[in-house]
């Protein structure tokens, strides 16, 4: 080897001696509600941070600064590939997730995180194998806070007065819900809900507290009643395009595996227990009239939305599954993780 032969090797080696051990892949990621959201900054900006932490930086995200589809399109836009990671509320889409509505019904506990971890375990245990989410690499499934009342002009104390009620809802269980409870259910993004709320299209809006003030409605809503285990619950999932999670090295896979599953439920569950006591606190000092329902409306409410799950059992029956002993063993659960557990 001559003299110029032996310095381009050497000049070679210095080269791949000082690159990075693996390639950097970026994705990108997207969120339909607004930026300083808790869902954008505490969920999906703080999981895609853990991440490239954990894969040490070889996996890095391009959050996009607006959401290239309306919230109903973005498990087909995962899925197809036209961002990489995002969540969506499954309720969005009719029809299409039957199982996810297990954490739709209310009365279920006051804690967000308490459910999200217990539902992601019934997820990996039980809901996985039928393949609802067929197309995605699941993230993460989760629940947002306890689901409350809130209205423009008239406060409800009573059952009664949800009677004709025209209500903005979020989808899936909620929608039944409103109808058994007498109300008129208005299927809309949450992001539309401002200007529902504000032309007169809706009476009120049944939401978690820090929706309230995360969609600043504080200088809409005049009264809330917070029911005790939430009125009703809402199903997300964070999930990632299939095909470019399957295509990362197995090294960077087990990475983002182990900030994934419970461990994002649990991420995502204390964000929404911390921003809904945050949003009360604003609820209050705004001056709406916040009351707590009384058992006798419990009593009521529950009565009249029971039928509603029994219904469901009929659904997952077709699917193979048993629904009463998987509510049993999902309340149970909740159970265990509010006890630490």
């Amino acid at each position: 080897m001559n003299k110029l032969s032996i310095l381009a090797a050497a000049a070679l080696a210095a080269m791949l001696g000082s690159a990075p051990a693996g390639a950097q892949t970026v994705l990108t990621a997207s969120s339909w509600v607004p930026p300083n959201h808790p869902l954008t900054a505490n969920g999906l900006v703080a999981w895609t941070r853990e991440v490239e932490q954990a894969t040490q930086g070889r996996v890095k995200f391009n959050v996009l600064p607006k959401a290239p589809v309306a919230p109903p399109q973005t498990f087909d836009a995962v899925k197809d590939g036209v961002v990489d990671v995002s969540f969506t509320v499954h309720g969005y889409t009719p029809g299409r997730f039957v199982l996810t509505k297990m954490t739709e019904f209310g009365f279920l506990g006051d804690s967000a995180e308490a459910i999200s971890v217990a539902y992601q375990r019934m997820h990996d245990r039980h809901l996985a194998k039928v393949g609802e989410h067929k197309g995605v690499k699941v993230i993460g499934v989760f629940s947002h806070g306890p689901g409350q009342i809130y209205t423009v002009k008239t406060p409800v104390t009573t059952v009664a007065d949800l009677q004709n009620m025209k209500v903005r809802v979020g989808g899936g269980i909620v929608n039944d819900y409103t109808r058994a409870l007498g109300g008129s259910p208005l299927l809309k993004p949450s992001s539309e809900s401002f200007q529902m709320l504000q032309s007169g299209v809706a009476d009120g809006i049944f939401f978690p507290n820090e929706s309230i003030t995360g969609f600043k409605l504080t200088s809409l809503i005049r009264h809330g009643t917070l029911v005790p285990g939430g009125l009703y619950n809402t199903s997300f999932v964070m999930m990632m395009n299939e095909a470019k999670y399957n295509a990362l090295p197995k090294a960077d896979r087990d990475a983002i595996d182990k900030v994934s599953g419970e461990h994002f439920a649990r991420l995502a569950g204390r964000m929404w227990d911390a921003a809904d006591a945050a949003g009360l606190k604003e609820i209050k000092a705004a001056g709406i009239d916040v009351r707590t329902a009384s058992p006798a409306f419990v009593a009521e409410a529950k009565a009249k939305v029971d039928p509603i799950e029994q219904a469901w059992y009929n659904e997952v029956k077709a699917k193979g599954l048993d629904g009463a002993a998987l509510m049993r063993e999902f309340r149970a659960e909740i159970a265990k993780v509010a006890a630490g557990r």
